[in-house]
């Protein structure tokens, strides 16, 4: 995906917020790009399920690569794995169309996608854009540390948290040391083998879905929330052997859909809960509550100190009265530090078109709308912090002296 397909689909949002799919796609500027999210989210110490959604993705792509390099190599999918060829034609299959399966026969496997939300032609973009990234050594937008997952060591089904967007007994992260679990893009070397598919399938169980205390290997469990209907309990395949029994073999079948309708799961909680907020903390604000935060104490006590010199002006009775005009200074600065609080805005970084992505760190704002809209209410915040530091000097310098 270049930067010509960003542009294009950036000019075509120049009135309206972004979708949740097209954050997801990559199609968006900052501060409402896919890499600020993930900030959002690990903020939050939410983060889990954003990864979770890319490693299906990941895993679905290296699914879709297998499946093409055996049709590439003259094979056809009926052929070569008749066990997956059987249960997409009765239960429907994602890669329907990859697989060259009649579209009739490749019913869908859930209501909504993140595909069916894109035009044909942006399908199409997309598809180009992920063929090239599989083939590319470049590292995705967000760091990664894959790990090697092996092993059978199952445990019973434990009580999960009772929201998707669980902090797992975790505090929020403030300092965003953490860096994403989300794979690097699936190295090209060799052609794509079923051993492949189990490895990242299991790679990603282990990870997202086993119960807590049940991981293997090198992998760290970061469980999800998922409603009872959409649990997997036990994952019997292991990578690095060959499925020997017909059971095996028709799980391995499920493989390349396995996690599709918990990946859906996880994009209508996300765009239901998180990305709302998301949206209301970088389109109408461009402060992290870290910054906002030491903002409102720094208010306070610059506020504080004027009042202190104002009423010191007063009953000292300091003449000339013309020297408490001075007094707008400190009540400027106050007021605009406690307004940014309040709004979550600042608007001498809106006016540098600068946004926080962590804590007094900033990225410049590229998305034309939310440019627009953060433009507004700076305009907006500097009226009404240039009309409060006015009143408040013309109160202090109206009152008579007295001296004490």
């Amino acid at each position: 995906m270049d930067e010509k397909q960003i542009d294009d689909w950036t000019q075509s949002r120049e009135n309206r917020l972004p979708s949740f799919a097209e954050v997801l796609a990559r199609r968006t500027r900052p501060p409402v790009d896919l890499f600020m999210f993930y900030l959002f989210l690990q903020r939050e110490g939410a983060e889990d399920i954003l990864d979770f959604w890319l490693d299906v993705q990941q895993h679905e792509n290296l699914c879709r690569a297998y499946f093409k390099d055996v049709r590439k190599s003259g094979r056809a999918i009926r052929e070569d794995w008749p066990e997956y060829w059987d249960y997409a034609r009765r239960r429907g299959s994602i890669y329907g169309t990859v697989v060259g399966l009649n579209p009739q026969m490749a019913t869908k496997r859930s209501t909504t996608s993140t595909s069916e939300l894109l035009t044909e032609q942006d399908r199409q973009n997309l598809a180009t854009a992920d063929e090239k990234a599989m083939r590319s050594p470049s590292p995705r937008m967000i760091p990664a540390t894959p790990a090697t997952v092996a092993g059978d060591d199952y445990g019973q089904q434990q009580p999960r948290s009772s929201t998707p967007f669980s902090l797992s007994g975790r505090t929020p992260t403030l300092f965003y040391k953490r860096v994403s679990r989300a794979p690097t893009v699936i190295p090209r070397t060799a052609a794509v083998t079923r051993q492949d598919l189990i490895a990242s399938a299991e790679h990603i169980y282990y990870r997202y879905l086993s119960p807590a205390g049940n991981t293997v290997g090198a992998t760290e469990n970061h469980e999800i929330y998922l409603p009872p209907a959409l649990r997997i309990h036990t994952f019997p395949l292991i990578s690095g052997q060959d499925p020997k029994s017909d059971a095996e073999k028709t799980l391995l079948a499920q493989v390349p859909d396995m996690f599709h309708a918990q990946k859906e799961y996880c994009f209508r909680a996300m765009e239901q809960d998180a990305f709302p907020r998301f949206l209301r903390s970088k389109a109408f604000g461009n402060l992290t509550p870290l910054s906002a935060l030491v903002r409102l104490i720094a208010g306070l006590i610059t506020l504080w100190i004027g009042l202190a010199v104002g009423f010191s002006l007063i009953f000292l009775d300091v003449q000339p009265k013309s020297k408490r005009f001075f007094l707008f200074i400190p009540f400027t600065i106050a007021i605009l530090l406690l307004i940014s609080h309040q709004y979550e805005l600042d608007p001498i970084l809106v006016f540098l078109r600068q946004s926080e992505s962590t804590p007094f760190r900033t990225l410049t704002i590229r998305e034309p709308y939310v440019k627009k809209l953060l433009l507004g209410r700076a305009i907006w915040v500097t009226i009404v912090v240039a009309a409060l530091s006015t009143g408040l000097t013309l109160l202090f310098w109206g009152v008579p002296g007295h001296r004490l």
